[in-house]
Parts: C-alpha cells; structure tokens; sequence
C-alpha cells in the first residue's frame, strides 16, 4: 500500500546538490552551515502539514541517528524551504523548529569525522494530516511519535558529505 494518496509521486529535491550526490561545503559545519535549498511537489491531497527531520545515519559510536534538523508545522501550503540559518524556536508564526543532536535549534550542517569517510544525510519530508499541539523545541523521537498514524505521505532525499581535513 503506498503512502500517497494523490497521482503523482510525493518527491523531495534540492537544485543546491543531486540525490545521492555530494552536499557542497556551504551547507557543512564546515562552510555557511546554511540549509540547502529543498523543493517538494506531489503532496497528497489530504497534506495538513510536514514535518522535515535531516539525520545521519552513519554516525559513529550512537545507536540511532545523529539529527540535524527538526522542523514541524510546516503549512501545506508549502512547497519549499530556502536557505535557513535561523536558529530560533520558530521562524515563522506556524513552523517551530525542534533540538538537534547537537542541542541546537536549527539547521546544522554536516560535520563528520575526518577520515572517517563520506557520510549519508537523509532530508525527509512526511506529509501528515494535521499540525502537530507541540511547543518548539521537540526532539525528533517526540515528532515521530506525534505523526504515528497521521503520515499521508514521505518523501526523501540523501546526499554525501566527507570531511577531509
């Protein structure tokens, strides 16, 4: 059974890296720790909402992900994210941002060890079918919770990143 309830394919880009291509420099921890730019078409019809939670699943020595960015409540109206260095709770009246790994609200870029080789960086985008009652600043297990059952579509985006020095 698939997630999308529309007719075309819920997909989520970015014209600042290709899917499973590299994430340049500027949206490390290394460059401008800025987000890159996400677009997103498809949606389901039934789309309240989205949630985008980036993760690393290659991180070393944790047993879950380490999460890069947490942002909820994003209107379905919606169809992209542009550059984002806030760091705020919320940077708009709807859309709350929750805690990194890192304990950060916000964006924050890829940083893996160096030679530890390239890392994944999952961009995952769930359409769900209501906003979330959450206060900024949940952390991504909470939002996971939140959308349990309320998940209309996802789509996901990876791309690489290594640090070499």
């Amino acid at each position: 059974m698939s997630l999308n309830m529309s007719s075309q394919e819920f997909v989520l880009t970015s014209p600042d890296f290709a899917s499973n291509g590299a994430i340049p420099t500027a949206f490390s921890g290394e460059g401008q720790d800025k987000s890159p730019r996400l677009r997103w078409s498809g949606a389901p019809d039934a789309t309240k909402s989205f949630v985008l939670i980036v993760d690393d699943p290659d991180a070393p020595g944790r047993p879950t992900p380490y999460v890069h960015w947490v942002v909820y409540n994003i209107p379905a109206t919606h169809t992209n994210l542009d550059y984002i260095t806030d760091k705020s709770p919320q940077f708009s009246p709807e859309t709350m941002q929750g805690i990194s790994s890192f304990g950060q609200f916000g964006y924050n870029g890829p940083f893996p060890p160096v030679g530890h080789g390239a890392h994944r960086y999952r961009f995952i985008l769930y359409a769900i079918d209501k906003s979330l009652p959450l206060k900024p600043g949940a952390k991504k297990a909470t939002v996971l919770r939140a959308i349990k059952g309320h998940v209309v579509g996802k789509a996901e985006l990876m791309g690489t990143y290594e640090r070499k020095k």
